[in-house]
């Protein structure tokens, strides 16, 4: 008998995994760059416009050239179709993250410098967790205990600390409240991956999230006029690489791994964002704070590991 053939690495997963957390941490040094010129709803708003338009002309191009290959057999339909797209959801999940998030987590880095503010997002798999044991009815394992409750002490001293020595209740509330939508658009994008594609969903909840953000118009119109250049091109990196592309590479990867193995990727995001924040801004880490960090992935790390 013939020896089995050995499995091929899944190098473009591992690709877009590692495009997905280089680009995130950026995110975060990025936000709190522009976030001296722009206020957090107009900065979402200019974000997330630029976002639309990324994705808009990749969904056209994309569905240019399929049209251009098309044989004259029509090729089966994706079975992630057949029930039909339920755009509600889809639109939920874009406010919820592409607005709710974005807002928050912009509130949160004035406040708290963009070490802190990864950090303490990094519990979103924590949330992802417990969110599986209590609507999912997932067992509740000792080694899912334990995991929350070093990783929550680790929040416990970040928060006491503050990343450069100096802390924020309210920066920190707001942190807490991006992890929490965070780790509510992985589950239901999770669940929407089976009855639509990562492209189209990642467009529309795009659309969907920039729509609600709209009230922040005046407000981006009168800062985009007083802003310096640096911040606006600033805020249109976010749009088009964190979010655009960043997303398109994410929802790549959910659909082909767990939801826990895919946000246990993610980890890499806040040490990223840590050398970059050290590097582009001279935000040098207080010793708790690390300490806290290291404590609180030590713990998510625990409790979603298989």
């Amino acid at each position: 008998t013939a020896p089995p053939a050995e499995q091929p690495r899944n190098w473009p997963i591992i690709a877009a995994a590692g495009t997905t957390v280089l680009l995130w941490a950026s995110a975060f040094v990025g936000i709190r760059f522009a976030g001296h010129d722009y206020s957090p709803g107009a900065m979402a708003l200019g974000r997330m416009v630029a976002a639309s338009v990324a994705l808009s002309a990749f969904v056209a191009l994309t569905a240019a050239a399929r049209r251009r290959s098309r044989r004259a057999e029509p090729a089966p339909a994706d079975p992630r179709h057949r029930a039909g797209r339920p755009l509600g959801l889809i639109a939920l999940w874009g406010v919820a993250w592409f607005g709710g998030y974005n807002v928050a987590l912009n509130a949160a880095e004035r406040l708290v410098d963009a070490g802190t503010a990864a950090l303490l997002v990094s519990v979103a798999p924590i949330l992802v967790a417990v969110a599986a044991v209590l609507v999912l009815g997932e067992r509740l394992t000792r080694r899912l205990g334990l995991g929350v409750t070093v990783a929550f002490a680790g929040v416990a001293l970040i928060a006491a600390s503050g990343f450069t020595g100096h802390a924020d209740a309210l920066g920190v509330t707001l942190a807490v409240l991006s992890a929490l939508l965070y780790a509510f658009g992985v589950l239901l994008q999770k669940r929407l991956l089976t009855r639509v594609d990562a492209v189209t969903m990642t467009w529309l909840g795009a659309l969907a999230g920039t729509l609600a953000l709209l009230p922040f118009a005046p407000t981006l119109l009168a800062e985009l006029a007083a802003a310096p250049l640096p911040a606006t091109l600033g805020t249109l990196y976010l749009g088009v690489f964190p979010t655009a592309i960043g997303f398109l590479t994410w929802g790549y990867v959910l659909s082909h791994w767990t939801a826990g193995r895919t946000t246990a990727a993610t980890y890499l995001v806040p040490p990223v964002t840590v050398l970059l924040s050290w590097t582009l801004l001279g935000e040098v880490p207080a010793p708790l704070a690390l300490a806290g960090g290291a404590l609180s992935l030590a713990g998510v790390v625990l409790a979603t590991r298989r």
